[in-house]
């Protein structure tokens, strides 16, 4: 959305992040310089979100990111050579308020590091056996909700549940253990229908792109809630995202070959042609306590290469049953932790299970747990050789419980 000079916004549309300002699509679709027919005819970028532009497909996707690319090439005139135009389709940053870059309609987490899940293995004790043999086989996920999937900047309560930290019966009270995860996030362009599963060899041309992502946890309502069925208030109170997504073509020149697979066989359609790969994307994590005059406290750098199952795994798994997946869908890896001590990507780990508090950079300030009024902030980019491309970040500020 456009602030007006009153404060007051317009309406939402689709916008392209361009240094400090905002491409707005809408505005360039309008002056004719989108000339696809599939474009126009659903005015896609006058929408409120991209759900329909998702719908559109890989060809599409492409066509359209070539010909943002050629507008603002120094060599083309339609956008260099129009004052008037530039003034009305590239908005400062600044004057921009993000919303969440599509409606979703389902969310699903998953549990695919093999760090975060070996180290989540050790603190519930099993330690000699940390990973469980379906683990080692599938992508474990689960179910979320996407009422509460909230944009970077929107805070977030405290939630309350029920506790049990001794043998005496469960209390009723306010988390004393909320948790950020790291994690990224993607988003399904074109769904499939039901009964009909995504092959493991076409399943990125599903994929629109990737957004960061922090699944608020509240460890000591998930202790006492989560078996015999997993998790459930203790993860359903909030998830964050970053609004800006950044396509799958947009981190081609990043692709790596992603982690070996040797924990045990991998099946048949879990197993693409060709070989795996991922990007490198280096992610951090940082709090900043309420009032503190310092910058924030780096607790945790790790990297979506530490990830053991690909996006590719996750969706192919989600829809061999035949589920159907629609535009706008979403998907979290689960926390992103690496083999390091730094890497951690929960408080749960860095604190290993509260018996390690983490020191802060705010005069001796340490966390076992996020404390009200902390701000979380989860970072994360792709670089090469003298280019880089952003995620933004993806922000929200714990208060207290209501």
């Amino acid at each position: 959305k456009k602030q007006n000079i009153n404060g007051e916004c317009d309406s939402s549309r689709i916008g392209v992040a361009i240094g400090d300002f905002v491409l707005d699509l809408s505005v360039i679709d309008d002056a004719g310089l989108l000339t696809l027919d599939s474009v126009s005819r659903t005015k896609c970028f006058h929408k409120e979100t991209l759900n329909t532009f998702m719908s559109l497909g890989l060809p599409v996707w492409r066509e359209v990111r070539h010909a943002i690319q050629k507008l603002l090439s120094s060599e083309e005139p339609a956008l260099r050579d129009n004052p008037a135009l530039r003034a009305k389709a590239l908005i400062p940053m600044s004057e921009v308020q993000m919303q969440l870059p599509a409606a979703v309609g389902d969310y699903t987490d998953f549990y695919a590091s093999k760090d975060h899940a070996s180290n989540c293995g050790k603190l519930f004790g099993r330690q000699d056996n940390p990973l469980l043999d379906n683990w080692k086989s599938l992508p474990v996920g689960y179910h979320g909700r996407s009422s509460s999937i909230v944009v970077s900047d929107t805070d977030v309560l405290r939630p309350k549940g029920q506790l049990r930290p001794t043998e005496a019966p469960p209390t009723m009270e306010p988390s004393r253990a909320c948790d950020f995860e790291l994690e990224m996030g993607f988003f399904v362009g074109v769904g499939n229908p039901l009964g009909h599963p995504i092959d493991i060899n076409n399943a990125r041309d599903h994929i629109f792109g990737m957004v960061l992502l922090n699944d608020w946890s509240a460890r000591d309502i998930q202790k006492y809630e989560y078996i015999p069925l997993g998790p459930f208030g203790a993860k359903n109170f909030a998830t964050s995202i970053s609004p800006w997504v950044v396509t799958l073509d947009a981190l081609a020149p990043f692709s790596v070959p992603a982690t070996p697979q040797d924990l045990a066989p991998v099946l048949p359609y879990l197993t693409p042609l060709l070989p795996r790969t991922t990007f490198n994307v280096t992610l951090q994590v940082s709090v900043l306590p309420e009032l503190s005059a310092r910058p924030p406290s780096v607790v945790c750098t790790s990297n979506l290469q530490n990830l053991y199952w690909t996006c590719e795994q996750m969706l192919s798994h989600h829809t061999v049953t035949g589920c159907n997946m629609r535009p706008g869908d979403l998907f979290g890896s689960g926390t992103i932790s690496g083999p390091e001590a730094s890497s951690r990507g929960c408080m749960l780990e860095a604190s290993w299970g509260g018996s390690m508090p983490v020191l802060l950079e705010h005069e001796g300030e340490h966390r076992v747990y996020l404390e009200d009024g902390d701000t979380v902030t989860l970072s994360g980019y792709a670089q090469a050789d003298g280019y880089r491309v952003g995620f933004g970040d993806c922000r929200g500020k714990l208060l207290p419980s209501c």
